[in-house]
């Protein structure tokens, strides 16, 4: 029920006294009055903001966050986020499940203000003053807005089956430099708000009575009424207040000498008592490594935790866990109690510093652990199964997940420097992989200054936290002031580059009293190493290495020790560590040793590393095709990869396979970021009783822009392509260009492409050149989707190719209407060479494109297509393909078709129902299932990739 906005003469007075007080302070203060509308989903505000301009500059206008608004527009920088990151939820939700900020009145000292939204940024308000605000001076800006809440599926932040939770809702006023300027921060879903941090806050709720109210704030006062009730509260020194509105609370009190925690975090599995006893842990161990909280309480939400999980192995189903339930809850509330305190605590610019705030939850996290269950491996009880003791990834400390999922980025050329600002990372790396190379880099950094350097600037810069808005140059000069020695290579090569770490064994020389190996710099960037010696795995010494920009020589004396270890501990977040390792034993003896693994395991850098796995896979020549898969390709990517995979075809009864050798040259910071040589082969049988051997050696320039979130990719291919076929039988059901097909060719393939696709629009272009002996050909496919406003979408397709010269009469070569002759093997047709039957149904949307079937499909002077589709209802298109193509010595042919498109995976598994065609109606005609054709791909990559490329 909607209530007015009324000031009762106790508010009044409460008003004058803070403003009297902001006065004499001079500080950020704000008072505000919310009722909420329960069936609506709206809170009504009425707001004033005392705003002391605290810069050493003056002002001409006010900037105030209003990240509420920022729901409003699928086009907003919230909306092209999720689009970017292919979130559908946000573009295709009702309208009024977005929410949004209306303003009715605003004033600036009583005078009525002007102000407006910023073009493209519809979440930030510009307040246009009449008089520069000078250094030290006050304004008040007095307002009036209802907010309707947004649905909490989004970001876990609004409403959902009767509860709020809320979170930077509010009109704020956003950060003020020393230099008097603004901070302009537009929602992103990254929660990193720059809002200025007020002194004091009054806040007074009215909620219907039969509501609960839970907040981080301290309660002043409760009244009630007949059917509402008002609350009171108060916070200090804050530049964020979060709240919940539920109608059974959800949120447990627990509470020590220290403060209060408020939380909802759920664990159904332990008791209140285990639960605090957890809780109690925490709080003290977060406050003797750092500092006690100046405030009373502190909320910890599910939603929070949520938004934030801990990213790693302890994430598996809880039927297949591998930890202690209490040490889930555990973990679970240390990560999201860190983030609160760090959100209370920290007065820095959350989206240009983000690091230190990551550097500092992930370095505890690390140390709670290390110092509370130092024996922990990644899975947990797993690591007491005897089959499973042969894995890395159970013989793994639990802290080294860390450093595999950021290398999991960096392997990929995909990481980012971590001092940039928060909103150009991608999604992977602004929640895990940056976290995680901030916590492993001040890890590594204490490491090498020792005397807990690191812990004392942490603790040193949240003190300074306490007093005023600090930046990132204020905790540079902390950590720097504590440095025993020069720390500059710190930050410019960990912080604010994208440098990776990589040093190596070099030369080994041998005299009869010593032994010297030079330690090489596989890369640009010079920080400090260990090098440890080990004596029958027993470790001898380990001694730290500084400066070797390219590289150095390091002696010791002969017997010593009989292998050599750079990084032993793995403290530094190196790039690659199987170059680290150097055996003294003699010519013969192994660096690495070889270990077989079954499936797939994580990278062990003291092992060469052979993997193996069974398959199966199944084409309709071959049958069941049985494989033993041997490959060295771990769970982070690798720049050599290799993969064997030798199988056996259980319907000839002979031997078939493939395989694939593949090595990647990265440049870092290049719009050409990668080239990758290739060699690939396979031999399987492409009709009955007759096989193909395909060799393709391929060279491969990548490209992309210097902004990783954006999803354009170029590439450049260049390959040949080796066939050599036995002669098909001749059946009865064999077609003529199979019979007359050749049998051994070669063809040089040039490819071009340019992908840019996100949820709301995508863009393809695509360049074929092929030439061989006998033909020469060019083709050029554009493809273009959209999706409207109104949820509409529409897609596009043009496809064009013609012969620049063809020397033989077969029409093997030619291009297809509606299935490709695929005579490079490109695709996985699981019957490639059939006319008729189910197999013949299948489609791969290529050349021509289009649905229906065809009597004479083939062109082999030029073809031009235009493929279209138009959505219905969630997954039902409508489809339509129009086309002209010639044969030499016949007319021009012009054949269209229309029917439906069931989209149910796309990809992935895809129906199309002719309907009408130049073939007539053919939902009318005889055997209208043998029209229907599809896409069934079982290739658990490609269902995959639909629910990760949001993340990279």
């Amino acid at each position: 029920m909607t209530q007015n906005l009324n000031f009762s003469f106790k508010t009044l007075l409460l008003f004058v006294c803070l403003f009297i007080t902001t006065k004499y302070y001079g500080q950020q203060q704000t008072k505000i009055i919310v009722v909420l509308d329960d069936i609506s989903h709206v809170l009504n505000v009425k707001q004033s903001i005392q705003i002391t301009n605290n810069s050493n500059k003056s002002i001409s206008k006010l900037v105030l966050n209003d990240w509420n608004n920022a729901y409003s527009s699928k086009y907003s920088p919230l909306g092209k986020r999720f689009s970017d990151e292919y979130t559908r939820a946000f573009h295709l939700a009702a309208d009024n499940d977005r929410g949004n900020t209306t303003i009715t009145k605003m004033f600036i000292n009583d005078s009525l203000a002007t102000w407006n939204r910023i073009e493209n940024h519809i979440d930030i308000i510009e307040i246009q003053l009449k008089q520069s605000l000078q250094p030290s001076e006050s304004v008040t800006v007095e307002t009036e807005y209802s907010l309707k809440i947004p649905n909490s599926k989004f970001t876990r932040f609004g409403y959902e089956n009767g509860r709020y939770y809320l979170k930077n809702c509010f009109l704020s006023l956003a950060r003020l430099s020393n230099d008097g300027e603004f901070a302009y921060y537009s929602n992103e879903n990254i929660e990193d708000i720059a809002n200025a941090t007020y002194e004091n806050i009054d806040i007074s709720f009215t909620i219907p009575k039969n509501q609960e109210l839970t907040t981080d704030c301290d309660f002043i006062n409760q009244t009630e009424s007949e059917s509402t009730k008002t609350i009171e509260y108060n916070a200090k020194n804050r530049t964020e207040i979060q709240l919940a509105i539920e109608k059974k609370n959800s949120y447990e009190s627990f509470k020590n000498d220290q403060i209060e925690v408020e939380t909802n975090l759920s664990d159904s599995r332990l008791s209140g008592i285990q639960k605090a006893i957890v809780i109690d842990k925490i709080v003290n161990y977060v406050s003797d490594n750092l500092v006690k909280l100046p405030e009373k309480k502190i909320m910890v939400s599910q939603a929070d935790y949520e938004r934030n999980p801990f990213y790693g192995l302890n994430q598996l189903p809880a039927f297949i866990s591998p930890f202690p339930n209490d040490f889930l809850y555990e973990i679970k509330f240390l990560k999201a109690y860190l983030y609160n305190y760090l959100k209370s605590s920290l007065k820095i610019d959350q989206r240009k510093n983000s690091y230190i705030f990551d550097a500092i939850q992930v370095y505890i996290m690390m140390k709670y652990i290390d110092e509370n269950y130092p024996e922990l491996k990644m899975l947990g009880n797993l690591s007491k199964y005897r089959i499973l003791k042969g894995y890395n990834l159970v013989n793994a400390n639990f802290n080294e997940q860390y450093k595999y999922l950021y290398l999991l980025m960096a392997r990929d050329n995909l990481d980012q420097p971590i001092g940039e600002s928060k909103e150009s990372f991608i999604k992977f790396n602004e929640q895990i992989a940056g976290k995680y190379k901030a916590g492993l880099s001040f890890k590594y950094l204490n490491s090498v200054l020792k005397d807990s350097t690191v812990e004392n600037s942490f603790r040193e810069f949240l003190v300074l936290n306490q007093k005023k808005q600090t930046t990132s140059s204020d905790f540079e000069s902390i950590l720097k002031k504590k440095s025993n020695q020069n720390i500059d290579w710190f930050f410019s090569d960990l912080i604010n580059s994208r440098k990776i770490i990589d040093y190596k064994f070099g030369k080994l020389d041998k005299t009869k009293d010593s032994i010297s190996v030079t330690i090489k710099n596989n890369s640009n960037s010079t920080v400090p190493i260990t090098i440890t010696g080990l004596k029958n795995k027993e470790i001898v010494f380990t001694q730290w290495l500084y400066n070797i920009k390219n590289d150095t020589t390091f002696a010791l004396s002969r017997n010593i020790v009989d292998k050599l270890v750079l990084n032993y501990n793995n403290n530094i977040p190196e790039f690659n560590s199987r170059n680290n390792y150097k055996s003294l034993k003699g010519f013969l003896s192994l660096n690495r040793p070889l270990r077989l693994n079954f499936f797939k395991d994580l990278e062990n850098p003291a092992y060469n590393q052979i993997f193996y796995v069974p398959e199966i896979t199944y084409n309709l020549y071959d049958g069941i095709i049985t494989s033993l898969s041997l490959h060295n390709k771990s769970f982070i990517n690798r720049t050599f990869i290799y993969d064997i995979n030798p199988s056996f075809s259980t319907r000839t009864k002979s031997f078939t396979g493939s395989g694939v050798v593949s090595f990647k040259q990265q440049f870092r910071d290049q719009k050409l970021y990668e080239i990758r040589y290739g060699l690939s082969g396979s031999y399987f049988h492409y009709i009955q009783n007759a096989a193909y051997l395909k060799i393709n050696p391929v060279l491969q320039f990548k490209f992309r822009d210097s902004d990783l979130r954006s999803n354009k990719r170029q590439y450049l291919t260049f390959r040949n392509v080796f066939v050599n076929k036995d002669e098909a039988p001749i059946t009865s059901t064999t077609s003529a260009t199979t019979r007359n097909s050749p049998l051994s060719y070669s063809v040089f393939d040039t490819r071009y492409t340019i992908n840019n696709s996100e949820i709301s629009k995508g863009f393809g272009f695509g360049t074929d050149l092929q030439f061989a002996g006998d033909f020469g050909k060019i083709s050029t496919e554009i493809a273009y989707r959209k999706l409207f406003e109104n949820n509409y979408q529409f897609s596009l397709r043009l496809y064009a190719g013609t012969f620049l010269y063809k020397n033989t009469t077969t029409e093997f070569y030619s291009f297809g209407l509606d299935r490709p002759k695929d005579y490079l093997f490109d695709y996985n047709y699981y019957g490639r060479s059939e006319s008729t039957g189910l197999f013949s149904q299948e489609i791969i949307i290529a050349e021509g494109g289009f649905k229906s079937k065809f009597s004479n499909p083939y062109a082999n002077k030029w073809m031009t297509t235009i493929n279209a589709s138009s959505s219905i209802w969630h997954w039902i298109e409508m489809y339509g393909d129009i086309g002209l193509y010639q044969n030499k010595g016949q007319k021009t042919q012009f054949v269209y078709d229309s029917g439906l498109h069931l989209d149910l995976v796309p990809g992935y598994f895809e129906l199309f129902l002719p309907v009408y065609s130049s073939n007539g109606f053919e939902m009318g005609q005889k055997n209208y299932q043998e029209k229907i054709r599809f896409i069934a791909t079982f290739n658990p990559k490609t269902l995959i990739g639909l629910f990760t490329r949001k993340w990279f």
